[in-house]
């Protein structure tokens, strides 16, 4: 709440590369609507591939993984799940499943936010529950000796912290002091900073990233994994939430990285979305558009479960067919058998 009591106070100067993030964003809002009528099809399959990406991805920051093959099946099927990562990653596609249903008619609220961790945790001892002790932010140095990077808000504190945070939120977005997405990062690094929970912040505050967005009006997250792009810049994540906490308790610190970090992340995914539906016209279906893109990614020889992760919404015998299609073409080479063979990309 500090960061949004910053902006309540009027005490923030908006610095110039956020001015340009934020103009971008809002041009590429203005493209959003003209986008998602023109390809249904298209936008179906980027919505599956977008829920598979950011249930794998939000857990994989955190050190969850499950077996590559069985991604599909845990998060579009109904199976026993075999372990607790995989109850995990189930977890955080039922959470997304409820944002993106509900969109903006469901609250940011503190009752919204210990459900989030309460779905995304499964079925752990302190799901939906606040943390009892003091969690603070362990660094862990080379020589192996480990030092404290962040005290978070004591356990007595936090659920009122929380509702203030929460508060704060509903009466910036009404009162447009400031750019409501600049409220959106705050918020987000607020969170970050009161840290709630024993363990799964991380997975709740990207979590929350999507339902503030939908708030803004913001659907892009719809459709482009906002938890892969952060993945994908992983170290500027971490980076900048610790030069943006430091001094937070006080109300010193510096927000300004952080918030320049997730605004680059929202502005890249427009660019993405853009890129993917913007050429109406493609031959190509939309499935097979995601595969022939991350076919082209390879930079070596591959296997079929390469494609299958990087495609997770598309099914093996699918990506199979399409594989035999271009190496009668010409377009694939394969060596070897069955799950072992290795493809290389000729020409496409």
């Amino acid at each position: 709440m500090k960061t949004l009591a910053m902006i309540e106070s009027g005490e923030l100067s908006i610095p110039m590369v956020v001015s340009w993030y934020l103009s971008e964003i809002g041009q590429s809002q203005g493209l959003q609507e003209l986008f998602t009528k023109q390809s249904p099809q298209r936008l179906k399959v980027l919505r599956e591939h977008s829920i598979a990406q950011s249930a794998v991805s939000s857990n994989r920051i955190e050190g969850v993984e499950i077996d590559k093959s069985r991604i599909g099946t845990v998060i579009f099927g109904s199976p026993a799940l075999k372990d607790r990562d995989e109850e995990e990653i189930r977890g955080y596609r039922d959470a997304l499943n409820l944002i993106h249903t509900q969109g903006a008619s469901l609250s940011v609220s503190e009752e919204t936010i210990l459900n989030l961790h309460k779905l995304s945790r499964g079925a752990i001892w302190d799901a939906g529950a606040y943390k009892d002790k003091p969690v603070d932010i362990i660094e862990k140095r080379p020589d192996g000796s480990q030092h404290i990077r962040f005290r978070s808000v004591s356990p007595k504190e936090t659920p009122e912290q929380t509702r203030k945070l929460t508060e704060l939120w509903r009466n910036q977005v009404r009162d447009h002091r400031i750019s409501p997405l600049i409220v959106l990062a705050a918020f987000n690094l607020d969170f970050l900073c009161i840290h709630p929970f024993r363990d799964g912040n991380g997975r709740v505050s990207r979590l929350l990233l999507l339902l503030t967005c939908y708030h803004l009006g913001l659907e892009v997250g719809r459709y482009i994994s906002l938890e892969r792009l952060i993945e994908e810049n992983k170290e500027r994540y971490y980076e900048t939430l610790q030069q943006s906490s430091q001094g937070w308790h006080k109300g010193k610190h510096d927000p300004w990285p952080y918030i320049g970090y997730l605004l680059f992340i929202i502005k890249e995914a427009y660019k993405e979305f853009e890129e993917r539906v913007g050429n109406i016209g493609a031959p190509k279906g939309a499935k097979a558009e995601l595969v022939l893109k991350a076919i082209g990614e390879q930079t070596g020889p591959f296997r079929l479960v390469d494609i299958e992760e990087a495609c997770p919404g598309v099914g093996r015998d699918w990506i199979q067919t399409l594989f035999t299609e271009m190496k009668n073409k010409g377009e694939l080479s394969c060596s070897g058998r069955g799950p072992a063979a290795r493809w290389q990309l000729i020409s496409m």
